[in-house]
């Protein structure tokens, strides 16, 4: 039904499949882990981040074992398509990458204790793949949502850098963007807390092993 592509490559807008103006379905009410509402709006004092490092499954459950992270749902960013399906983004003709919402409380967990379990989980080095997962929705990606957490990201990647040269790793190939003007659009309910539900189910998340140099001692608010 879609047109897979030999060498993964971003479509244009132009290119990217026109999507749909309404989800095709009905998100579940709450977290099947932590018992919090999926779907906005949250709590006043809450923050948003949203990671992309691979496949989600193995993303979300990596951010849902954190303390001080209030709610997660898997998703797609940084693409053309409206409302996509999974079928959809797996075509490459979306422009999307899979990725993690995490809803935290910045008074147990900072954001840059989150960029540091981001960046220790993948590999950010491997531009449209990771691992055996290749295609361009598992790219790395971070989507920001004020100027505080931009400049904070732009500062872990610059960091992280230095360590993964050291240890004769490439270059990074992660996107470190504003959310807006990129909306977050939730995936299906089979996949959200995927590994909750299928406990024994592919997870093909895993780090350099190289240790970032970030989250030690945050910023207030950071």
């Amino acid at each position: 039904m879609f047109s897979y592509r030999r060498t993964p490559e971003l479509p244009t807008r132009e290119e990217a499949l026109k999507g749909r103006a309404e989800a095709q379905f009905t998100l579940p009410e709450r977290h099947t882990v932590l018992g919090n509402p999926l779907a906005g709006p949250y709590p006043e004092g809450l923050e948003v981040a949203d990671f992309g490092l691979g496949c989600f499954w193995g993303a979300e459950r990596k951010f849902w074992q954190t303390p001080g992270v209030w709610t997660t749902l898997a998703g797609y960013q940084g693409g053309y398509t409206e409302n996509p399906s999974y079928e959809e983004v797996c075509s490459g003709l979306t422009g999307h990458t899979e990725v993690v919402r995490v809803v935290f409380d910045p008074a147990q967990v900072s954001y840059s204790a989150l960029l540091k379990l981001f960046w220790e989980s993948h590999d950010p080095t491997q531009g449209f793949r990771q691992g055996n997962d290749v295609g361009t929705q598992y790219r790395s990606a971070v989507y920001t949502h004020s100027p505080a957490h931009q400049a904070a990201a732009e500062a872990s990647r610059d960091a992280y850098q230095k360590v993964l040269t050291a240890s004769g790793y490439g270059t990074i190939t992660t996107a470190v963007l504003p959310a807006d003007p990129r909306p977050f659009w939730p995936a299906e309910p089979y996949h959200q807390q995927y590994l909750d539900k299928n406990p024994g189910g592919y997870c093909g998340i895993g780090g350099t092993g190289v240790s970032c140099p970030i989250g030690v001692a945050p910023a207030p608010g950071v």
